[in-house]
């Protein structure tokens, strides 16, 4: 039993050596130029199929990446929402949409590549398709956000609200990206603290989405 647990401890710090590397890989080259090779080598592996053998294709490499970081979110999203009560305003719930982003990876430390991942995955229609799938599944609480978005917006219509949400989304990525990598390379930021950078995300989209829109557009 206890060379089993051993067996079982030393494959889990395997992928998640993997998954750090792939991650690190994906967000500083792009998805498709990494070869599971490379994310073997990189992670210290001397077995080239380590990748093949721990999670199959690069495809359900990108996907536990994703539910990795998915899951830290959605704890720490449904205990802001918890907080919230029945006069929680547009801002409130746009904080909910920012914060758990922003404070997963200041608690991630730096340098942190999961922005520049998430914004490599997007790019990608299959794979961002992936990252929708993942966050609806691990994620039940954005459903609720949502909602809770479109009633403090009520006179815009539901197409209007689909596309502000994807501005939205976007816009904290790229956001994310910008103080990830200033981050990394040592170089000016243009807030101090990610707690900041959550504030002028907040403030921006809030006035996203109170801006006016054009009828029959």
């Amino acid at each position: 039993m206890a060379g089993r647990a051993r067996q079982d401890e030393r494959s889990v710090a395997t992928q998640q050596s993997l998954l750090i590397a792939a991650e690190r890989l994906f967000a500083e080259r792009g998805v498709h130029a990494v070869a599971n090779r490379q994310i073997s080598e990189a992670a210290g592996q001397g077995n080239n199929a380590a990748v093949s053998y721990h999670f199959g294709t690069k495809t359900d490499v990108v996907r536990a990446i994703v539910r990795k970081h998915t899951e830290h979110m959605e704890r720490l999203r449904e205990g802001m929402m918890a907080d919230l009560d029945e006069s929680a305003g547009l801002r409130d719930w746009v904080g909910c949409m920012v914060r758990p982003v922003t404070d997963h990876l200041e608690a991630l430390g730096s340098p942190t590549w999961y922005a520049r991942f998430t914004a490599q995955v997007m790019a990608d229609p299959a794979l961002h398709a992936i990252m929708i799938e993942e966050s609806l599944a691990v994620s039940p609480s954005v459903r609720r956000l949502l909602e809770g978005l479109n009633q403090c917006t009520p006179g815009l219509p539901v197409g209007v609200h689909f596309e502000r949400a994807v501005m939205a989304r976007h816009l904290i990525v790229q956001m994310c990206v910008e103080r990830e990598r200033a981050l990394a390379d040592h170089s000016r930021t243009y807030r101090p603290t990610w707690h900041d950078t959550a504030t002028g995300l907040i403030d921006a989209i809030v006035g996203l989405w109170q801006a006016p829109f054009t009828h029959g557009a």
